[in-house]
């Protein structure tokens, strides 16, 4: 829950979504597929289907398809979502990453003096 959660930070919450939404919806998104990586499609509402449509456009989750041959000799196809999770939590990892980057270039001024800082050079007695 806690990479989906990041996962979704840094894709829709990068976009705009906020942190309760994303909350919201990483709570709503497990309430499909709870302790398996595979939800089937016959599941969803339309509503629910364009929820996953958009997470598939972000990469964390794919379709496939099985195909089951009935006693009458029809095919029915059977569609699945599921869940990227390599790729969940490399987005989950990105945080990480960038802040490391972030305080090691910041650190950088943390050695510069006060005098360097100082909007005005120090003053001079003669």
């Amino acid at each position: 829950m806690e990479e989906l959660v990041l996962a979704l930070k840094n894709t829709l919450g990068k976009k705009g979504m906020q942190e309760n939404d994303i909350c919201r919806l990483a709570d709503y998104i497990m309430s499909f597929f709870g302790y398996t990586d595979s939800v089937i499609d016959n599941r969803l509402t339309s509503e629910d289907r364009d929820v996953f449509y958009m997470l598939e456009e972000e990469g964390l989750v794919t379709t496939t398809e099985e195909e089951v041959h009935l006693k009458k000799g029809k095919m029915w196809r059977i569609h699945y979502w599921i869940l990227k999770n390599d790729q969940i939590c490399r987005l989950a990892a990105i945080p990480d990453e960038e802040m490391m980057e972030k305080d090691e270039a910041a650190s950088i001024y943390d050695n510069i003096s006060r005098e360097v800082w100082a909007r005005e050079p120090p003053s001079q007695s003669h």
